[in-house]
């Protein structure tokens, strides 16, 4: 079964709630990049009437995780995925629909295919870029996935 945004959106109701009443949605994914999108409303913003750092942290960390879980479920192996750590830098208020967009896909190739044939752990940096809907950047956030084949 292929994931699509749809699907992926199913998923965050049943899986991530807070994320979807936050409003978390999948706009697109493919095999290079995974788009997510969130929009500032009273539930999700922090006492400066913008958007709550952890709020574009659940969108920054999904638009990751979703290219990854994408491309361990094509690999047709039972590999675990962890975040391992994170880190995030905030250049803007973040206001209206704010887009996350990570492009990492051919760096998850890689590492699943060292991962797959060598049967050890790897490590992956990730980075997803906030952007608002004026096209500036809001917040950047990376994230390290540590996967590992299962037995």
């Amino acid at each position: 079964m292929k994931l699509t945004p749809g699907k992926l959106n199913s998923f965050i109701i049943f899986k991530l709630p807070s994320a979807y009443l936050c409003g978390v949605r999948t706009k697109f994914l493919d095999e290079e990049q995974c788009i997510v999108t969130v929009r500032h409303r009273w539930i999700n913003q922090n006492p400066f009437k913008s958007m709550f750092w952890a709020v574009q942290g659940m969108a920054a960390e999904f638009s990751t995780g979703a290219l990854m879980m994408a491309k361990v479920q094509a690999s047709g192996k039972r590999i675990s995925m962890l975040v391992t750590s994170n880190q995030a830098r905030f250049t803007k208020k973040a206001t209206g629909r704010i887009t996350f967009t990570c492009k990492d896909g051919n760096k998850v190739d890689t590492i699943l295919k060292k991962a797959i044939d060598t049967g050890e752990g790897q490590t992956l940096t990730m980075q997803s870029i906030g952007v608002n809907e004026e096209g500036v950047e809001v917040s950047a956030f990376s994230f390290e996935w540590s996967i590992k084949v299962k037995n």
